[in-house]
């Protein structure tokens, strides 16, 4: 009825090969940390089917393949302090890739810009007497 199935008899036999579900995605993010688990469900909370989550959150799990549990834990920390509402694979994987979970321990104060000089780029008196080179 107009929808994909793999038919069960095509299936690799054992309990290895179970069919992923939010519950099992779920589990996974939960042994990985609290940050993960905050990350997996707004990716579900993103989505109006639940299925179509599954890919974005296996993704970012994955990440815990090539990076420390620790590691991935900690760069969903940064993208979630991030604008970002939902981050994803391609927020996390630079902050793992550049190493920036690593070189964070402690959270940034956040950016506040100072107020622009209002006398613009200036050169000086030696520069207008003929003393600055060229």
């Amino acid at each position: 009825m107009n929808e994909y199935r793999t038919n069960d008899a095509d299936q690799p036999q054992g309990e290895k090969y179970g069919e992923w579900d939010a519950v099992r995605i779920r589990a996974w993010a939960d042994r990985i940390g609290p940050n993960m688990v905050t990350v997996v469900n707004r990716i579900f909370e993103a989505v109006a089917v639940e299925e179509q989550g599954f890919d974005a959150a296996l993704a970012a799990l994955r990440l815990s393949r090539r990076y420390s549990s620790e590691r991935v834990e900690k760069a969903c920390q940064i993208a979630l302090e991030g604008r970002v509402r939902s981050p994803r694979y391609a927020h996390l994987q630079p902050i793992l890739e550049t190493g920036q979970d690593k070189s964070r321990t402690r959270r940034m104060p956040p950016f506040e810009p100072t107020e622009p000089e209002s006398g613009g780029y200036v050169r000086g008196a030696d520069y207008y007497a003929g003393g600055g080179a060229r």
